[in-house]
């Protein structure tokens, strides 16, 4: 049953106007956003793995928080996109705004679909040496 392809209306359509739109306090929080967000995503344990689930992206002057599988869509690749990569996002996008790296320009837009805190792994700054971080998208790098 779980191998069942889905229908391409169970994927999400991304464009700019669906990410969730960062503002930063000042120049350095890029850097400290893009180094949190490797120590964030979908762990396996036994590998000791961490594959990033988001990124930072800068585009037209403005900053958004985007799952890599929007970055796909947004290269023209094909992705599939669901509403539980949405929802870790906007979990992930609440955090860093909790923590006070950045602030949401529009608080609705991550409001809702979120995911159980349990479904992100977080690695702690001094635990990161142990873990292979592993990122599917890499901005600004072609092939």
């Amino acid at each position: 049953m779980g191998d069942e392809k889905k229908d391409d209306e169970d994927y999400l359509s991304v464009d700019l106007d669906s990410l969730a739109e960062v503002e930063l306090t000042d120049d350095e929080d890029f850097l400290k956003i893009r180094e949190t967000l490797t120590r964030i995503g979908i762990a396996s344990r036994k590998e000791n793995t961490l594959f990033q689930s988001c990124h930072i992206l800068h585009k037209r002057g403005k900053y958004y928080i985007v799952h890599f599988k929007e970055l796909f869509a947004l290269d023209g690749r094909v992705t599939n996109f669901s509403e539980n990569d949405l929802g870790r996002r906007n979990t992930i996008v609440n955090l860093l705004a909790e923590w006070g790296l950045l602030s949401l320009v529009d608080a609705k837009k991550s409001v809702d679909p979120v995911v159980p805190i349990g479904q992100v792994k977080i690695i702690t700054h001094k635990d990161k040496s142990v873990w292979n971080l592993v990122t599917k998208y890499n901005i600004g790098n072609k092939k």
